[in-house]
């Protein structure tokens, strides 16, 4: 168990000299003490969670298992059985888990995983009911194309929006990064449909030609965290630059986001990959985070056991090993907090749990799933 009380003055964060990855938390007299304890245990590179009416959770693992925990955090021997072929290798594998926003009623859930080979392979989605400890029903709903060589950026966050539609982050494919820019395909984009498959009248390439109409936003690099935020009607991401340049966006219809066109890193050997991170016409991020913190995983806090943390985004980091708090005051951005870097461990993903406490998920072949309590 880790006890650890937290300031809620956060400390100046530097990397680059840009105002948009720096910026300080407005003074708050609380504190917010908490301690660590480990929920589960026995995970093999855990990706996503879910968490079920009973109590339970859903839980996947990377390298194609989807596993539940029983209400107490028990790890239930036998995996859910019933899942597709899954391409597992690198960052390949099996992704994300949702609930239907009507499961109490149809027992459905999502993932998104990788199909295909090292030669031809891409992001998909399916449906399938959970019955007892096996999905039936399985249906593929969405399949990016073009299958690609290699086994890097799939994107695979999803989130719901009021309607019931559903949003799916991808990936550019690594290799690929010049078609982030090109809307005949689904590489460095995110996708809405619906939960049947079937594209909303209202998306904004529906009507473009040669367009895929799936595609919501577009000129993405590796987008692996997504919220909805009902109170703010907004839509969050954030995504993976390459050495430098993590972005936080606000996702919009047929907004082009800049990958590779505009941005603030540079490529993995130092080599410059565009001379601008500003052009008209390209949205500019939120914020940015160089050097780069890998945010891996993004929620909105909404419970009520972290008091002054309500309504505050949190992004779950893998090179800094740590979450990001971003602040947010009158529904603007109004700081950043580094919280959990004492775990020293890459966190794939943050959750705020039914029962008010976050959720945190270790990136690693003995992952577990960490629950952060109040002390105070």
């Amino acid at each position: 168990m880790i006890n650890k009380a937290r300031s809620h003055f956060a400390k100046p964060l530097y990397g680059a000299a840009i105002l948009l990855a720096c910026f300080w938390l407005s003074p708050v007299s609380a504190t917010t003490d908490y301690r660590i304890e480990t929920f589960t245990e026995g995970l093999e590179n855990p990706w996503a969670m879910a968490f079920l009416p009973d109590g339970r959770m859903l839980v996947t693992e990377r390298a194609g298992r989807l596993r539940i925990i029983a209400a107490n955090g028990q790890l239930q021997a036998q995996p859910v059985a019933g899942l597709p072929e899954i391409y597992a290798t690198s960052q390949a594998g099996l992704l994300e888990v949702k609930l239907d926003p009507e499961f109490s009623t149809n027992q459905r859930i999502f993932i998104s995983y990788s199909y295909g080979d090292r030669d031809a392979n891409n992001t998909r989605l399916a449906s399938a009911r959970l019955v007892d400890n096996q999905l039936q029903d399985l249906k593929t709903i969405f399949t990016a194309l073009p299958a690609k060589a290699g086994s890097s950026h799939y994107g695979g966050r999803i989130a719901f929006l009021p309607d019931n539609s559903l949003l799916l982050t991808l990936g550019d494919g690594y290799d690929y990064r010049e078609e982030a820019q090109n809307l005949s395909n689904h590489l460095g984009k995110i996708i809405r449909i619906n939960r049947d498959g079937s594209v909303p009248a209202d998306n904004p390439f529906v009507d473009v030609k040669d367009a895929a109409p799936e595609i919501y936003s577009y000129g993405h690099r590796n987008v692996q965290g997504i919220v909805y935020v009902p109170e703010l009607k907004r839509i969050y991401s954030h995504e993976h630059g390459p050495r430098g340049g993590d972005e936080l966006n606000l996702i919009k219809p047929g907004i082009n986001y800049g990958w590779p066109l505009i941005t603030y890193g540079v490529d993995y050997n130092g080599a410059q990959i565009s001379p601008y991170t500003e052009l008209e016409g390209l949205e500019q991020p939120l914020l940015q985070w160089t050097p780069s913190v890998a945010p891996s995983g993004l929620m909105v806090y909404s419970g009520s056991r972290f008091k002054y943390w309500q309504g505050d985004l949190f992004a779950s980091t893998l090179a800094e090993k740590s979450v990001r708090r971003i602040r947010m005051k009158d529904g603007m951005l109004a700081g950043q907090e580094v919280l959990f870097e004492e775990l020293d461990e890459r966190i794939r993903a943050v959750y705020g749990g039914p029962d008010g406490y976050i959720y945190l998920l270790t990136d690693n072949p003995q992952g577990r799933v960490l629950k952060v309590i109040p002390t105070e």
